[in-house]
Formats: structure tokens, C-alpha cells, sequence
């Protein structure tokens, strides 16, 4: 008899894939929430400028995750993410994440003075 069995084999593959998945997804976390630092921190040493600008496109980014329970089988959630493209005078454009309310307020082709800071959206005031 063999002291090397198929089985066996097959256990540890499966154990290193198991292994090298795990880590492979724990350094990608990782990545991503370095760089959601790096953004945060860049952002916080940017100074707060206000532009003239006006507002070229509006976008919406949804996403519907489902969730797998016991005992009420399957639920699904949905999240909105929210976008706004504004040009300044320069003919630059920027597109900036803003929260639901604010989208809702902003219509293509309104201008005014947009303020941000960094990537992050401050503010805009019709003129």
C-alpha cells in the first residue's frame, strides 16, 4: 500500500488555494484601505478653493448585494452612490462625489461657485 494517497493530495491543494485566497484578499483589503488613508490624508492638506464652475453630468453608481440568512433566506440591499462632473473656466473638469440630497439639488447646467478641497466636494452656490 502507497503511503502517499490521492485524497491526501487533494486535501492540501485544496488547502493552499484555501491559504493563498485568504491572503490574497486580506492584502487587497489592506491596499485599499492604505490608499482610502492616503486620499483622506491628501485631501485634509489641500487647501479649500472656490472656482467658478457649472455643473456638466450627473451619474449614479448603484450596487444591490444580497445576503444569505438562515432563517429568512434571502435579503437584498441596494446602495446609491452619487457623482457630479463640474467644468471650471479653465475648461477643466472634475468629477466630484456628493450625497443624495445635494444631487438631487444639482441640475446640468446650473453655475456658480463650487467649493472642494482635495477630491472631496465642500459645496456649491448657485449665482
Amino acid at each position: 500500500m502507497s503511503m502517499f494517497s490521492f485524497s491526501g493530495v487533494g486535501f492540501v491543494l485544496a488547502e493552499m488555494l484555501f491559504s493563498f485566497l485568504f491572503f490574497l484578499i486580506a492584502t487587497l483589503i489592506v491596499i485599499n484601505l492604505i490608499r482610502g488613508i492616503g486620499q483622506w490624508n491628501k485631501n485634509n492638506h489641500s487647501p479649500r478653493l472656490t472656482v467658478s464652475a457649472k455643473v456638466v453630468a450627473k451619474r449614479e453608481d448603484v450596487s444591490a448585494h444580497s445576503h444569505h440568512n438562515a432563517t429568512h433566506g434571502v435579503h437584498y440591499t441596494h446602495s446609491t452612490a452619487y457623482f457630479v462632473t463640474f467644468q471650471v473656466d479653465s475648461g477643466d473638469r472634475m468629477e466630484l462625489a456628493v450625497d443624495g440630497p445635494e444631487y438631487g439639488m444639482l441640475v446640468e447646467g446650473d453655475a456658480g461657485e463650487l467649493t472642494f478641497q482635495g477630491t472631496r466636494y465642500l459645496g456649491f452656490a448657485r449665482k
